[in-house]
């Protein structure tokens, strides 16, 4: 009698090999890496210009798009060095190409390296590009039941940021409903309520980060 053994591997156990590279390499350095994640036009790009602004941190970003290399253009014009990726129709980003894309990067000179990933609250979520942690950034517009609807990502999250918060008197937002939600899933992330365009938050969002980005030079080995 034949008998059929079926081996099952991750199909993405290499790409995960990269990410344990990173995560090493980043550790030894003291560099915190974080990765945005959020819809498109949720203001990810916007909360990285006013974190550059305000937040007195050596920072880079890696840019995860489809096409066009415009987010990047808006980072390059403040001074900060960055990475355009371009997936052409790839719905993340992945640890082999964030890798390379960091070779260009003045990396011993940083303080943060920020991954504006591609925009998605599904596929971005499940793979480890070597971060220290995921950041959950939901519009204000895109509605407050998004979290329970998208929960790996707003559980994963070590931070939830709600922006695009002056559009809130325009809005028929639940927020005990966003408050109650996230909490159930993640009752340890904080979360903050931000409007980039006129600062509101940014305040604590950069201090959240700041804090960081020290405990992690703190701990070099």
């Amino acid at each position: 009698m034949n008998k059929i053994v079926t081996l099952q591997q991750s199909v993405m156990a290499e790409d995960e090999k990269f990410a344990a590279a990173i995560r090493d390499r980043n550790t030894r350095m003291g560099l915190l890496m974080v990765n945005i994640i959020g819809s498109p036009g949720c203001g990810k790009t916007t909360l990285l210009e006013k974190t550059a602004l305000h937040a007195g941190l050596s920072m880079a970003v890696i840019e995860g798009d489809l096409a066009t290399d415009r987010d990047a253009e808006r980072l390059a014009r403040l001074g900060v060095p960055v990475v355009q990726i371009n997936t052409k129709g790839g719905c993340h980003l992945e640890a082999n190409v964030v890798e390379k894309a960091m070779e260009s990067l003045p990396l011993d000179t940083l303080d943060v390296l920020f991954i504006e990933n591609v925009g998605n609250l599904v596929c971005p979520a499940e793979f480890d590009l070597g971060e220290d942690f995921k950041v959950a950034v939901l519009s204000a517009p895109e509605g407050a039941d998004k979290p329970l609807k998208y929960p790996y990502l707003f559980t994963s999250a070590k931070a939830v940021l709600l922006t695009k918060t002056d559009l809130l008197p325009h809005l028929s937002f639940d927020m005990e409903m966003f408050a109650e939600d996230t909490r159930k899933l993640n009752p340890a992330a904080p979360v903050f309520h931000v409007d980039s365009l006129s600062g509101a938050g940014i305040e604590q969002w950069v201090g959240f980060i700041k804090l960081k980005a020290k405990e992690k030079k703190a701990n070099v080995r």
